[in-house]
C-alpha cells in the first residue's frame, strides 16, 4: 500500500489522482490533501479518503473545517502548512500539482524529507531546476513527470543506454493556432478557456492558448532530462496524440501516443516502474484521419519565444517570465489587458530585469516577488 500526499487536491490534477485511487484501493491511500478555496469540494475528498493531515489556503477555512471534522484530522493552513504537509507524514510519493510558483516551497520541502515527487508542477523545475535537481540527488529521490508531454519523454527514455540527441515536444497549438495574429487581438477569456482536447485549470488552459505552457515545459524538459535548449524543439501537433518524441543519435524517434486523459501519466508515476490496467477509452489508430505536425509560429505566438530566451539565459529569468505570466494571465482573465498584451508585458518586464546568474532559492524568491509588483504596475498604469 503506497502512502500519497496530494498537494492541490481539488485542482484538475489532483481530482485525477484521487480518481486513480478511489480505483485502486489495494495500492494506494492518502495521507495529506493540500487545497486552496475549496472548501466543499476538499471536506468531501476528506470523507471519502480519510487523510491523515489537511491544508487549506487561510486560516478562517481551516477553523471552518476544524468546527466540521474531529480532532484526529490535523489541519493546517497557508504556505507553512503546505510545506508541513508536504514534508511531515508517512507518504512516500508527493503528488505535486498546487498550481503556479506556489507550489515550488512545499515541493521543496517534499524532496528535502526524502519523498519521491509525482511533478504536475512544471514552475518547480522552471524557477528553481538547479536547485531541485542538487537535492533530489543529495536525497536519492525520484522525480517523476506528470506533464504528459515529460511523462512521454520519460517512458521513452526508459532502458535507454543512449542519451537522447534530440527532444521533440508536442503542442496542441490551443485554440487558436489557426488564428491570423491580428485576430488574436480581440479574444476575449471566454475563447481561451475553449481548449480542444484537455480539460484543465483556467490558467494553465490560458497559457496553453498563448502557448507560454509549452515554453514553460522547454524549460522544465531541460532540467529534468539534462538536455540543451538548443536540442528540445516544440512541433505542433492538434490531434494530441503522440504526446512527444525522443531522438537518438542514429535517427530513430521514439513516441509516446495515447488518447488525451492526464490519468494515464499519473498513474504511471503512482504505480512506477510497474504500469496500471485502466478503464479508459483505448487508441484506435484506424479510426483516426490523419496526425498532423507543423512548426509553431513564433512571431504570433511569442510567448514561446520567450519561454526560450529566458530559459537560455538562466539565472533568475525563467522565475521573472513566470512570475509576469501569472500576473498577466490572471489580468486578462479578469479583462484588465488584452490577449497579445500577455507576451508585450512579459517581454518588458524580462527587459528590466537585472538578472542573478547562480541564484539562491531567496535570490529566486525575491525575482519572482520583484517581477510580480512591476508586472501589476505596469497593469494599473495600461488601464489609466
Amino acid at each position: 500500500m503506497k502512502k500519497i500526499a496530494i498537494l492541490g487536491s481539488t485542482g484538475s490534477i489532483g481530482q485525477s489522482t484521487l480518481d486513480i485511487v478511489q480505483s485502486n484501493p489495494d495500492k494506494f491511500c492518502v495521507s495529506a490533501l493540500v487545497a486552496g478555496g475549496n472548501i466543499k469540494l476538499l471536506a468531501k475528498q476528506i470523507k471519502k479518503f480519510n487523510p491523515q493531515l489537511v491544508c487549506v489556503k487561510n486560516r478562517k477555512l481551516a477553523v471552518e473545517l476544524r468546527n466540521t471534522f474531529s480532532a484526529k484530522i490535523k489541519i493546517f493552513y497557508g504556505q507553512e502548512g503546505a510545506q508541513e504537509a508536504a514534508a511531515s507524514t508517512d507518504a512516500q510519493i508527493v503528488v505535486s500539482a498546487i498550481s503556479g510558483a506556489a507550489g515550488l516551497m512545499p515541493t521543496l520541502a517534499a524532496v528535502k524529507a526524502g519523498k519521491d515527487i509525482a511533478l504536475a508542477n512544471k514552475e518547480t523545475m522552471v524557477i528553481a531546476g538547479g536547485v531541485v535537481n542538487r537535492l533530489a540527488e543529495e536525497k536519492n529521490i525520484k522525480i517523476l513527470p506528470v506533464d504528459s508531454e515529460h511523462s512521454a519523454i520519460f517512458q521513452c527514455l526508459e532502458g535507454q543506454a543512449s542519451i537522447p540527441w534530440r527532444i521533440i515536444l508536442t503542442a496542441s497549438g490551443g485554440p487558436f493556432y489557426k488564428l491570423s495574429k491580428k485576430d488574436l487581438k480581440t479574444v476575449k477569456p471566454a475563447q481561451a478557456l475553449k481548449h480542444p482536447n484537455w480539460k484543465m485549470g483556467k490558467k494553465i488552459t490560458v497559457d496553453s492558448a498563448t502557448m507560454m505552457n509549452k515554453g514553460l515545459e522547454v524549460i522544465e524538459a531541460k532540467w529534468l532530462f539534462k538536455v540543451a535548449f538548443d536540442r528540445i524543439e516544440v512541433v505542433v501537433h492538434p490531434q494530441s496524440i503522440v504526446h512527444s518524441m525522443v531522438e537518438f543519435i542514429d535517427g530513430s524517434i521514439l513516441a509516446q501516443m495515447g488518447i488525451p486523459d492526464m490519468r494515464t501519466p499519473i498513474a504511471y508515476a503512482l504505480n512506477y516502474p510497474q504500469r496500471l490496467p485502466n478503464k479508459l477509452p483505448r487508441l484506435n489508430l484506424t479510426r483516426r484521419k490523419n496526425l498532423e505536425f507543423c512548426k509553431p509560429d513564433m512571431s504570433k505566438f511569442s510567448c514561446l519565444k520567450l519561454a526560450y530566451e529566458a530559459g537560455l539565459a538562466g539565472g533568475t529569468n525563467p522565475a521573472v517570465l513566470n512570475a509576469a505570466n501569472e500576473v498577466a494571465v490572471a489580468a486578462f482573465l479578469d479583462r484588465k489587458i488584452a490577449f497579445t498584451d500577455i507576451a508585450k508585458i512579459i517581454g518588458k518586464i524580462l527587459s528590466m530585469h537585472d538578472a542573478i546568474a547562480d541564484p539562491s532559492i531567496e535570490e529566486i524568491l525575491a525575482a519572482d516577488g520583484w517581477a510580480r509588483e512591476r508586472t501589476q504596475i505596469i497593469i494599473e498604469r495600461n488601464k489609466s
